[in-house]
C-alpha cells in the first residue's frame, strides 16, 4: 500500500475498525475512507455498489459485522447469520467487481469447533460441531473466509482473512446482552462489587450511563436488583458463562490492528496457499520472529505459541505484561488486570449448572484465609 492509497475501513467506528484506522494514521496513511451505518448501510447491495462506484477504494479492511455476546447470540440467531452474510457478500462482491488490489476480512476464533483440542490447529476447522450459542455467527464468518479463499483460487484475487481472539480496547461497549466477552465480564464484576459494598451511588451512575432492560439509575432499588439478577449479578455473587476449562487469551485491539496493517503491507495469498493440491484456510493469526505467517497445523514448539495469542513469544512475554496491564487499566480504570493483583488475591470459582450450559459463579471468600487462586 502507498501512503496515499485509497483505503476503505468498513466499520471504522467500532472496536476493531477504529483500532485499524488509528494504526493506519499512525503509519502515515492519509487517504482513509470511512462511513457510519447511517451514511452507508452495508446490508444494502445497491448502496454498497454506489459507494464503490463513487469512492473507488484500492484496499479494503472488512471490519464491519453484526456482533454481540453470548445472550445476544442465543436470542438473535437469524440476525447473526443473515446480516453478516449480507455484509460480507456485498463488500467482497463489490471489491471484486471494482478490482480492489487487496482485502482483509476479519473474523473470530469462534469459527473453530467447540471441542477442538488446545492449542488449536487450523486443521480443526470444520471437523466437529461449533459452540451452539454462537453457531450462526461462526458459520457466517466461515462463509466469509471461504468466500475470500475461493475468489483467490478462481480469480487470482488477493483477499486474506484473519481470525483474532477475544478482543478488548477503546470503542467497545459494555452492554450486558451484546458486548464482547471481556467488557461484559468486567461490568458484571464491577456492579456485583458495588452492590456487595452497598455503594448505590456507583450502581445508579453506571445504570444512568448504560440502562439495563430500560432500568436506569432513577429506578427503585428492588427494580434494579431484579434487572441485574437476570444477568447473574447479585450483592453476593456474579455468574459468568462457561466451564472455565478452555484456554482463553484476551487481545488488545490496537495490537490486533497493528498486525492487520502489517498483513496488508507484507503478506499475500500466494505466500499462504502452499503447494497442496487442496488449498484450505487462507487465514492466519500467529507470527514468527515478528512476522505473521500461515499456521501449519502443528504448534510451533520452538516458540511455544498458542492459537489466538497476540503473537508474543512466551520467552518475551514478561516484558509485555506490564504494557498489557497498563492498557487494561486505561480501558477499565480502577480495575485489576487479568492475572494481576485481582488474580493474586484470588477468588473461588465453583462451577454451577445453568440453562444452556454451565456457569462459573464468582463469590467473595468468607475471610482472607479462605482466599485461594482460581
Amino acid at each position: 500500500m502507498e501512503k496515499n492509497s485509497r483505503i476503505f475501513v468498513a466499520g471504522h467506528r467500532g472496536l476493531v475498525g477504529s483500532a485499524i484506522w488509528k494504526s493506519l494514521e499512525d503509519r502515515g496513511y492519509s487517504n482513509l475512507i470511512g462511513r457510519t451505518h447511517r451514511e452507508l448501510d452495508l446490508e444494502d447491495p445497491a448502496a454498497v455498489r454506489e459507494f464503490f462506484d463513487r469512492e473507488k477504494p484500492e484496499y479494503v479492511f472488512l471490519a464491519a459485522a453484526f456482533v454481540g455476546g453470548i445472550i445476544a447470540n442465543s436470542r438473535y440467531r437469524a440476525d447473526f447469520i443473515f446480516r453478516n452474510l449480507q455484509i460480507q457478500q456485498n463488500v467482497i462482491g463489490e471489491s471484486f467487481r471494482h478490482g480492489v488490489s487487496k482485502l482483509l476480512f476479519l473474523g473470530s476464533t469462534c469459527i473453530y469447533p467447540r471441542e477442538a483440542p488446545q492449542p488449536m490447529k487450523e486443521s480443526a476447522l470444520l471437523t466437529s460441531p461449533l459452540e451452539y450459542t454462537n453457531e450462526p455467527y461462526a458459520i457466517a464468518k466461515i462463509a466469509g473466509l471461504k468466500m475470500c479463499e475461493s475468489f483467490n483460487l478462481q480469480y487470482g484475487t488477493n483477499y486474506i482473512a484473519v481470525m483474532p481472539t477475544n478482543l478488548y480496547g477503546p470503542n467497545d461497549n459494555f452492554h450486558l446482552e451484546n458486548s464482547h466477552v471481556l467488557p461484559a465480564m468486567v461490568r458484571k464484576i464491577h456492579l456485583a462489587k458495588r452492590l456487595m459494598e452497598g455503594d448505590w451511588d456507583a450502581v445508579r451512575k453506571d445504570l444512568d450511563a448504560r440502562p439495563v432492560e430500560q432500568v436506569d439509575g432513577t429506578a427503585p432499588e428492588e427494580a434494579i436488583l431484579d434487572a441485574l439478577a437476570k444477568y447473574g449479578i447479585t450483592p453476593g455473587s456474579v455468574e459468568l458463562w462457561g466451564t472455565g476449562t478452555p484456554l482463553r487469551e484476551f487481545l488488545w485491539s490496537e495490537d490486533m490492528a497493528d498486525a492487520c496493517v502489517h498483513v496488508m503491507e507484507q503478506v499475500d495469498f500466494s505466500q499462504l496457499k502452499g503447494e497442496d493440491r487442496e488449498v484450505r484456510n487462507c487465514h492466519q493469526h500467529r507470527h514468527r520472529k515478528g512476522n505473521l505467517h500461515r499456521r501449519s497445523g502443528a504448534p510451533d514448539s520452538r516458540h511455544g505459541r498458542l492459537p489466538g495469542r497476540t503473537g508474543i513469544q512466551r520467552g518475551q512475554a514478561g516484558r509485555h505484561h506490564a504494557q498489557a496491564d497498563g492498557r487494561f487499566q486505561a480501558a477499565f480504570p480502577g480495575l485489576d488486570p487479568p492475572g494481576g493483583a485481582g488474580r493474586r488475591r484470588g477468588a473461588h470459582l465453583p462451577v454451577v449448572s445453568g440453562p444452556g450450559g454451565s456457569r462459573r459463579k464468582l463469590s467473595r471468600p468468607a475471610s482472607p484465609a479462605a482466599r485461594t487462586p482460581p
